[in-house]
């Protein structure tokens, strides 16, 4: 019985064919599906197929080739601040707030547009699958819409920036096929972006895409990122003044709360450092006193609070504490997760974005 095909690879054109050149030089047989043979710049989404039996082997050269071509790859140390857009369903205080931490941050703004390929229909010929025209003529109608949109938000913020309505900050766009989640923590795994800024429709609007693809990047971003929901009220960054943080009083929490404090420049600014547990233990009443004490002495006007809750999976009674105190971002440090562990046991920040209508700050110091 011959060996069934995998994919080994899933590339654009020029990157496949690479693929494909190397392998059949160490003999492994190889063969390329989705390929638009009438407009090969075109083709996106290109599968690298192998001999099941050849696996092992073909991904030990894959890896080496990748890692070499990494290496190669100019370093570009300019901040960024990542902004993923949705032409269709965007939220536009996501741009405010993006412009103006870039310019905290001495950043430039990336805009990253993900768009679906349409589902192929496969001709094989020979160790070479096409799909047609009528594909052809899809695909290229949405990436020519995805340019237009992106012309015309161009213009809007050119024009916003000469209005003085945001910071003359530098922008640009990015155009990336495949599923958003995939796509922008894949960029950030690369660029390592400073922040991302990224919207959410909170509990009021359920069911929405957005929401669940900003936990999706939450729970395994590289970067920090900033959920802001739809019915978020404030309009500026320097109009937070209450931010709570979720400490577990690990060492990596001072780092992540430095970010927090560097990312606002409210000099009324206020810290509500909470921790949630069942237990009610005196040691965590000296830890919390211990980090207001820490963050007084080195934030001299930064005011401090702290606070125990218990129930740590109790989402309503955290809810309730920020709406009692008013808080305008709800911060908090957290390991990246694998996709078994968010399938099965989604974390905080996942629950959060789906249910909450307070602006998220996570980080993954």
């Amino acid at each position: 019985m011959d060996d069934k095909l995998v994919t080994l690879a899933i590339r654009t054109y020029q990157r496949a064919q690479m693929i494909k050149a190397i392998l059949e030089e160490s003999g492994i047989e190889t063969v390329i599906h989705n390929l638009n043979l009438e407009h090969p710049e075109m083709a996106v989404g290109v599968r690298v197929r192998i001999k099941e039996s050849d696996l092992p082997c073909a991904l030990k050269i894959v890896e080496e080739m990748e890692s070499a071509w990494e290496q190669d790859q100019p370093k570009d140390i300019t901040q960024k601040v990542l902004i993923p857009i949705d032409f269709s369903d965007q939220v536009p205080k996501v741009i405010d707030f993006a412009f103006l931490f870039a310019d905290t941050l001495a950043a430039e703004v990336v805009f990253l547009h993900v768009y679906f390929s349409p589902a192929f229909t496969i001709s094989s010929n020979n160790d070479l699958s096409t799909y047609s025209i009528s594909d052809s003529e899809l695909l290229h109608r949405i990436i020519s819409s995805a340019k237009a949109d992106v012309e015309n938000m161009t213009n809007l913020i050119n024009k916003r920036i000469d209005n003085r309505e945001l910071p003359d900050i530098s922008f640009s766009f990015e155009l990336k096929e495949g599923v958003p989640e995939d796509q922008i923590l894949d960029y950030c795994k690369k660029n390592t972006p400073s922040l991302v800024v990224m919207g959410t429709h909170g509990k009021k609007l359920t069911n929405e895409l957005i929401g669940s693809v900003t936990a999706e990047v939450m729970e395994s971003c590289v970067s920090p990122v900033f959920a802001v929901p739809i019915q978020m009220n404030m309009q500026l960054p320097n109009e937070i003044q209450r931010i709570a943080f979720l400490t577990n009083f690990d060492q990596k929490d001072l780092i992540a709360i430095d970010l927090v404090i560097s990312l606002f420049t409210s000099d009324k600014l206020e810290m509500y450092f909470v921790h949630a547990s069942d237990k009610n233990e005196a040691w965590i009443e000296v830890m919390l006193a211990g980090i207001k004490s820490y963050f007084s002495n080195h934030y001299p006007n930064l005011i401090t609070n702290y606070a125990l809750l218990g129930a740590n999976d109790n989402l309503e009674l955290l809810e309730n504490y920020l709406a009692n105190q008013k808080i305008d971002v709800l911060a908090f440090n957290t390991r990246r997760r694998n996709i078994f562990a968010r399938l099965f046991h989604p974390g905080l920040a996942y629950k959060l974005v789906l249910h909450s209508d307070t602006p998220l700050l996570v980080t993954h110091v």
